[in-house]
């Protein structure tokens, strides 16, 4: 049994879970951080010294943190070749493209757009920062834009490892109060992901404990 610490409002437990559920994965998910605490036990910090969500442990091998880590961990073991290829540069290609997507996409929407429109009071927020954000994440999401024009994911015709960290965004991107440039391949991409049943298990889920209000 696949074990999984983190709270279900986490984007990167999301990323997780819906991973799971694509390789259908028998699993327990135990919440942890935020307001569910437990993150800064003993018993916590021992798996992960860091202190943050998720952390997997499968059966009785020892404890991994880190999602990208988590995620290549159970692509190798327990996915099919179109979600993590066998062949290296096939994988690579894979791999990449979900590397990009959490080094460009989630760092550039998480904390600079995001955390300013949902975890600030809206008596603090800062439109022009947020608006300057805005700016440089439409940047490279330009560059998904054309790749979407390719295929109907992100590698290829099949989902993949780099769907789950590039998508599982798109659900809170989408549904914030904010001026969207219109990118119709990637609106496309997003209904089709919003289609899965782990999409609209663990993505496509309500936020609102995480919102600051005045």
């Amino acid at each position: 049994m696949i074990k999984i610490w983190g709270r279900a409002s986490s984007s990167n437990v999301q990323a997780l879970m819906w991973a799971i559920e694509e390789l259908a994965l028998p699993h327990q998910r135990q919440d942890a951080g935020f307001i569910y605490g437990g993150n800064d036990t003993p018993d916590f910090l021992a798996m992960n010294p860091n202190g943050t969500v998720p952390v997997l442990q499968d059966g009785e091998n020892r404890p991994i943190w880190e999602t990208g880590a988590i995620l290549r961990y159970l692509a190798e073991k327990y996915a099919g070749d179109a979600f993590w290829p066998k062949d290296v540069e096939e994988r690579a290609e894979v791999d990449k493209w979900a590397e990009w997507a959490k080094i460009n996409v989630a760092l550039k929407f998480t904390a600079p757009v995001f955390w300013r429109v949902v975890r600030t009071a809206p008596s603090r927020q800062d439109p022009e920062g947020i608006e300057q954000a805005i700016s440089v994440l439409n940047g490279f999401l330009a560059v998904a834009e054309t790749q979407l024009g390719k295929q109907s994911f992100l590698v290829s015709s099949n989902l993949s490892l780099a769907d789950i960290q590039f998508g599982h965004l798109l659900y809170r991107y989408f549904d914030i109060e904010i001026e969207r440039t219109s990118f119709p391949n990637i609106e496309s991409y997003y209904r089709r992901l919003s289609e899965r049943d782990g999409f609209k298990k663990h993505v496509a889920i309500s936020y609102d404990e995480l919102r600051v209000v005045d």
